[in-house]
């Protein structure tokens, strides 16, 4: 045992309490030994107890009013009742009252230590879930949804307007943006966030499974169905259940998922008995759900059914302004968990992150960052620390071009400041294919300033019209 268990014991028989809080102690127990209920009641308001041991018979507050009072005040600990009265009656109402157990006087000691192992174990076990459950919650708080850019502000409104109801969610945006956090966040700051958040991969497991998977099954209704088993919509229930890549699901599941959602019922493959359920759907694609209708891929009734709170996550790409604070939180995050110092970005690294185009979107620069500092010795990592696509120089780098010297006679800055914006601005429209959108990013400039550095600087007309 780790750390010894905290137990608290009641009994106004001094010879009783003395001896058996001697036994317990004997057994490793950290034990408060007290005369009454009432004296007990001051201590749990005061300090944690893991198990508690109550007499029946207390002068003044009984061993049964207690546990009520205990109940009411919402104590983690377990509660043990000792009676001298083996009677059916006494056991049911102390069982009914949420006792953990009782034990009849006189006190069997080998069994009171087994049910006070079980009862610290119970409590333990408790403890630790909701521990995890105070974690998880934590985890998937919006806060943890790094963005200030008004691409991802609007998620964050929508997401706040849906978190109380339950509403079906169809999450839509490309691999790597953060699907399944924010469905986790949606349930885990919602009404749902003590019941089970279950997800699964529509497009991970075989067509033939796939329905076994979420539905379940009943004995003998296949090879190898060698038991009943529940679906993930039966282990959701009451919670939320996140079907991710939805749009890879077969037409003949749809029909399925669709009577699901109108009648809030399955039936497993194989059974007959129809299973009530209640909970939430979220579903998420990285496909484009409209087409697949219109190319008769995706049933248009479930369409409508899935598509009823749309949340569009914007692509990396598409929210440029929040790269440096996602570098850096990941950075912290994973200098953390590796047990290294707080490392740095340079200023280069951070516009070589800036510059890059992200097709791996969040998951990719997570993945970028974990890279980099794992290799990177030192604390400071700088352009040439990261992988080769950020690393590699060129014409179009802005720490590779030359830096012009100031002449004996001068210089006019401006025309040469001119100069080094119309040479950049050939270099990212060549690179860019001639599309300003693409030259921009490249540029670290959005479109419309662009056009007017184009306008002003005098370059040829035709880069103005691409």
């Amino acid at each position: 045992m780790s750390e010894a268990a905290r137990i608290l014991l009641i009994d106004d028989e001094p010879g009783s309490r003395d001896g058996l809080g001697l036994l317990l102690r004997r057994e490793g127990y950290d034990v408060e030994t007290v005369d009454s209920g009432e004296i007990a009641l001051s201590l749990l308001n005061e300090h944690p107890f893991e198990v508690i041991i109550t007499d029946l018979f207390l002068p003044g507050l009984s061993g049964i009013d207690l546990l009520k009072r205990i109940k009411e005040m919402a104590l983690p600990a377990n509660v043990i009742l000792i009676t001298g009265q083996a009677s059916a009656e006494t056991a049911v109402e102390a069982m009914k009252g949420g006792a953990f157990d009782y034990v009849t006087k006189p006190v069997n000691f080998e069994k009171l230590k087994v049910v006070v192992a079980k009862a610290v174990e119970k409590s333990r076990l408790v403890a630790e879930n909701l521990y995890l459950r105070q974690q998880l919650r934590g985890k998937y708080k919006f806060a943890n949804i790094i963005g200030n850019s008004p691409a991802i502000q609007q998620v964050f409104t929508r997401m706040e307007k849906i978190l109380h109801t339950d509403s079906t969610v169809l999450i839509l945006g490309a691999s790597g943006t953060g699907k399944e956090l924010v469905a986790r966040a949606i349930h885990f700051n919602g009404p749902r966030k003590e019941k089970p958040f279950i997800a699964i991969n529509c497009g991970a497991i075989p067509a033939d499974l796939l329905e076994s998977e979420l539905f379940g099954h009943v004995r003998g209704s296949f090879t190898g169905a060698i038991a009943d088993k529940p679906g993930k919509f039966e282990l959701a229930n009451d919670g939320t259940i996140f079907l991710d890549e939805i749009g890879t699901m077969p037409l003949h599941l749809q029909m399925k998922l669709l009577r699901v959602l109108q009648e809030q019922e399955i039936e497993r493959v194989g059974g007959t008995r129809q299973i009530k359920l209640n909970v939430r759907v979220i579903s998420a694609t990285n496909a484009d759900l409209e087409e697949r209708v219109r190319e008769g891929r995706f049933r248009e009734d479930l369409y409508y059914r899935l598509n009823v709170i749309p949340i569009h996550l914007p692509q990396l790409n598409e929210r440029r302004e929040d790269i440096p604070l996602l570098a850096r939180h990941f950075l912290r995050k994973i200098c953390l968990e590796m047990k290294r110092p707080l490392m740095t970005l340079t200023p280069a690294a951070v516009r070589a992150l800036e510059a890059y185009g992200w097709p791996g979107n969040v998951r990719e620069m997570e993945n970028v960052i974990e890279r980099s500092v794992t290799l990177t010795d030192g604390e400071v990592i700088d352009r040439h620390d990261l992988p080769p696509q950020f690393a590699a120089g060129g014409d179009n780098d802005l720490d590779a071009l030359p830096v012009p010297k100031v002449p004996a006679e001068g210089i006019n800055l401006p025309d040469t400041i001119d100069t080094i914006e119309r040479t950049m601005i050939r270099q990212a429209l060549e690179l860019a294919g001639g599309v300003k959108s693409r030259a921009a990013l490249l540029l670290g400039l959005n479109r419309t300033t662009l056009v007017e550095k184009i306008k002003r600087l005098g370059l040829p007309a035709g880069m103005t019209e691409s």
